[in-house]
């Protein structure tokens, strides 16, 4: 059987740095790494600019024979944000954000031991939008790059401009570069990633889904994907999270309360059927 060709059309090449020699131990939601002087040791090999690339999947496709394995950690920063809100029903706060050390820390235990024949490079990219005042966000980037992550930073001038052709350009990018053995996506974004995500699966590639298992049901329904709840990742928060998981009742259950004022969304709701 002849294995399908797809052909995408590639924006960017990029190629983000990896970890510093001694990454430091201070989490993101709980204290403010170090910042580093100059650009992060690369970790990856540079990838040149593809356009039109041929896609070869199927039982035909060489599964990336002859070029190094990688395992690959995708952050949608904007998704998780916006997801992390909906299910505490509330802003986070610093002590409600994932901890990114702790993430790191089981992305690369799960590539397994570094000193095998077969083991995988290992990198982490954060993909974020950058509002016209930076503010905070600033010691957050150069945080996370601290604890080893590579941070794809966007502005953000319109209310509708996102990162998520960035985050699939750069998988892309990476499936030519490398063979790559397994991919873990932060993002409850079904609507850009399902489909990808499952053409990779299909070829080979360990595709899991880290999300809220309230907004996260493209991966759940899967039978290619495998699904995480974030908070199951050891370590991810430093408390338990204010939500109610309908995958982790309690046998007596459980109140869901409410993520806004019953008067708020009537107002809103009058004012478009008015409108």
């Amino acid at each position: 059987m002849v294995g399908r060709v797809r052909r995408r059309a590639v924006r960017r090449a990029s190629s983000p740095g990896g970890p510093p020699a001694d990454p430091p131990a201070d989490p993101v939601g709980g204290g403010r790494a170090p910042v580093t002087d100059g650009e992060p040791t690369g970790q990856t090999a540079p990838v040149t600019e593809t356009t039109g690339t041929a896609v070869l999947t199927g039982p035909d496709a060489d599964h990336g024979r002859g070029r190094p394995a990688l395992d690959l950690l995708i952050w949608d920063a904007p998704n998780i944000d916006m997801t992390l809100s909906t299910v505490i029903g509330a802003r986070p706060t610093a002590a409600s954000r994932p901890r990114f050390d702790a993430i790191a820390a089981w992305f690369v235990d799960a590539a397994g031991d570094p000193g095998a024949p077969d083991a995988p490079e290992v990198e982490a990219c954060v993909f974020a939008n950058i509002p016209p005042v930076v503010g905070s966000m600033r010691g957050w980037v150069e945080a996370l790059r601290g604890f080893g992550y590579a941070v794809f930073a966007r502005p953000k001038q319109q209310p509708d401009d996102d990162i998520d052709q960035d985050m699939l350009d750069h998988i892309d990018v990476r499936s030519h570069s490398h063979r790559l053995r397994r991919l873990v996506v932060f993002s409850g974004d079904g609507r850009n990633f399902a489909e990808p995500l499952e053409d990779l699966a299909r070829a080979g590639t360990q595709v899991v889904v880290v999300a809220f298992s309230e907004v996260a049901g493209y991966a759940i329904g899967s039978e290619l994907i495998e699904f995480i709840d974030i908070e199951d990742v050891p370590g991810a928060f430093a408390a338990p999270l204010d939500r109610v998981r309908l995958d982790a009742l309690p046998p007596d259950g459980a109140w869901l309360r409410p993520t806004r004022s019953l008067r708020d969304f009537v107002s809103t709701w009058s004012a478009r059927r008015n409108g």
